[in-house]
């Protein structure tokens, strides 16, 4: 599977500045091997309940984003599940630790600025990787600071705004971050690890994945990441 990725997109989007890109990618795997991945060990030893709870509480929070990029496309059923799904998991689950939509057949898939515009056919633009962020590509970057304009979860924390009375602070908006990646680094423990053992050459591998991924959003497909933890992370 990793072969195929890398033959069919590692090529697909041009490289804006790839031997600075290299050397980032560089900073982000020591990052990876001396923070992340042990901090993501340590989380995949705690309790089952504990860890899918965690899961669905960001999973809920990142549902926000998902409400107004459904309006923006115009996908009035995407944006039925979101709506429905966050009240319903923010009420009858407990602040989103539990997740009864999932049960009454709401399954919200994340949208972003990014897929909005790719929907609009804007192309991905070129493509390099930011330090801890990892990999992007020009419009995903312009998509990623909308994303901040445009999210609920987003304005009550970093913009500093109070909506319907709640408001929130930076460490909130970056715990919650911050959790959803150490979530996602611990259900990938093994992925990441077969990965670099089998890539000839492992940043093409991680830009194959990363725009096979951002692809199949756009275009609200699931194909070639059935063994990986949930991308939409």
């Amino acid at each position: 599977t990793l072969f195929v990725l890398s033959t069919t997109y590692s090529k697909a989007t041009d490289e804006c500045f790839e031997t600075v890109s290299r050397s980032v990618f560089k900073f982000n795997l020591a990052f990876d091997e001396i923070i992340l991945e042990p901090i993501a060990k340590g989380y995949s030893q705690l309790p089952e309940p504990l860890k899918i709870g965690t899961s669905n509480f960001t999973s809920n929070i990142s549902n926000l984003l998902s409400i107004p990029n459904s309006i923006l496309q115009g996908n009035f059923r995407e944006f039925g599940h979101s709506v429905g799904s966050f009240f319903i998991n923010s009420t009858l689950g407990i602040f989103g630790f539990l997740n009864p939509a999932e049960r009454l057949g709401l399954n919200p898939s994340k949208e972003d600025v990014g897929q909005t515009l790719g929907k609009y056919g804007v192309g991905q633009g070129c493509y390099y990787v930011l330090p801890i962020l990892g990999p992007t590509t020009l419009r995903d970057s312009i998509g990623l600071l909308a994303d901040s304009f445009i999210d609920p979860f987003a304005q009550v924390t970093i913009r500093d705004k109070e909506l319907l009375g709640i408001s929130g602070n930076h460490l909130d908006y970056y715990s919650v971050k911050s959790t959803s990646a150490v979530d996602f680094r611990s259900d990938n423990l093994v992925n990441f690890k077969s990965l670099e053992k089998n890539s000839i050459d492992l940043y093409s591998s991680y830009k194959s994945i990363y725009l096979q991924d951002r692809e199949n959003k756009v275009k609200n497909t699931t194909l070639n990441d059935d063994d990986w933890g949930n991308l939409d992370k």
